[in-house]
């Protein structure tokens, strides 16, 4: 499977510390969005054989120690930028950038695999698919933080991180119990598209809730829950033609419902009963963990099925926190956006925030729900970052 695949299918569903080759790069045209930022390309030791390449940017001229933005990659073998299958962009850029204008530095790195932007994987297998691979996530995570810690640019009093993710659980861990991951305690934490379920119910989402939920959209137009041949017939109309096709082998027999769909022969298909139990059984979900389709997959979901879920991890957390979520995501749902934001309220933790944003996806763009379109970060969701930043300064 490759990287890109990866990426669309799980949202859900991240040693030693030495500086070994520092270059500054100045800033360059301002039609680039970089201008008066300076980048200095750095390398992390993250052990068992894999020094990474990152980038350390901050505000040109800025004097004495920053605080500091952390970047934490969604699942797949992400780069520094994190870089959007289809060309669309690129999600860490406008982030870093972000930041820089507010007073920030930010560090990205590119995952344990990546060898440059685009991605370029690595072919050391060893390095692509660790053992453990979560947890090596975490740990290679916690090691970047480690690295910033000991920066002379950095305030290690300041340090934020901001997820993407599968990048949300990864901030979410290492802010609940920073001692074990060897790190300074962050000041704070963003999440965007944010992993509040476990991967189990994730999956089960992508792969199967979201055929059902299209169906009761965009099919049912009278909404009792059951589909005419008319219903059936219009809905497929403007479906890309592998989703379509895929409905129409639930739905149709030519022109008439599908006899094996409708199992009580009333002539309409009930969404739930008879639609939901033909593609239960076609997605395999209910094989899991042995999903068809996802057979490269089965241990990073066992590993980090092991670990908690922000829902559960960032309540233990009593510093600041950001949840942004699109309210069309269908990868990492708003509603587990919501109730991890409850369980952090619940803990006592007054400076909690969170934004569900009309229209957006995934990727954090406006984009249809059913058919999304990877896009970098809306200019609100940027502009709403900056302004927590600038405020927990």
């Amino acid at each position: 499977m490759t990287t890109r695949t990866k990426y669309r299918i799980l949202a859900v569903i991240l040693t030693a510390l030495t500086v070994l080759t520092g270059q500054q790069l100045g800033a360059v045209a301002s039609g680039s969005g970089w201008a008066g930022i300076t980048r200095e390309q750095v390398r992390i030791d993250f052990g068992k054989g894999w020094i990474t390449q990152a980038e350390l940017t901050y505000p040109s001229g800025a004097r004495g120690r920053l605080p500091l933005v952390v970047l934490l990659h969604g699942s797949g073998h992400n780069d520094m930028n994190q870089t959007l299958p289809d060309s669309k962009g690129a999600t860490f850029v406008p982030l870093a950038q972000a930041a820089a204008r507010e007073g920030f530095a930010a560090l990205r790195f590119n995952k344990r695999g990546v060898t440059g932007v685009g991605p370029v994987e690595s072919t050391d297998p060893a390095q692509l698919n660790p053992e453990k691979p979560y947890e090596q996530i975490q740990r290679d995570a916690a090691s970047v933080v480690r690295f910033a810690a000991a920066s002379p640019r950095v305030d290690r009093s300041r340090i934020f991180l901001l997820g993407h993710s599968e990048g949300t659980n990864v901030a979410a861990n290492l802010a609940a119990d920073p001692q074990a991951f060897g790190i300074p305690k962050p000041a704070g934490v963003i999440a965007m598209g944010v992993v509040g379920q476990d991967i189990k119910q994730l999956l089960t989402l992508q792969l199967y809730g979201r055929l059902l939920l299209q169906l009761h959209d965009q099919f049912d137009v009278d909404a009792d829950g059951r589909l005419t041949l008319t219903e059936a017939r219009n809905g497929l109309v403007g479906q890309p033609a592998e989703l379509a096709d895929q409905f129409r082998s639930v739905l149709l027999d030519g022109d008439r419902v599908r006899a094996t769909t409708d199992t009580d022969h009333d002539g309409q298909i009930a969404i739930d009963a008879e639609a939901g139990a033909v593609l239960r059984a076609a997605t395999g979900i209910d094989n899991y963990p042995d999903v068809p389709g996802l057979e490269t997959l089965q241990d990073y979901v066992a590993d980090i099925a092991r670990f908690p879920t922000v829902t559960q991890a960032l309540p233990r957390f009593a510093g600041p926190t950001l949840l942004l979520n699109g309210e069309n995501d269908l990868q990492t749902p708003a509603r587990a956006a919501l109730a991890a934001d409850a369980a952090v309220a619940a803990a006592g933790n007054r400076d909690h925030k969170i934004v569900i944003y009309p229209g957006m996806a995934h990727t954090m763009n406006v984009t249809p729900k059913f058919t999304p379109e990877f896009g970098e970060p809306d200019r609100q969701v940027v502009t709403d970052i900056r302004a927590w930043l600038r405020s927990h300064r």
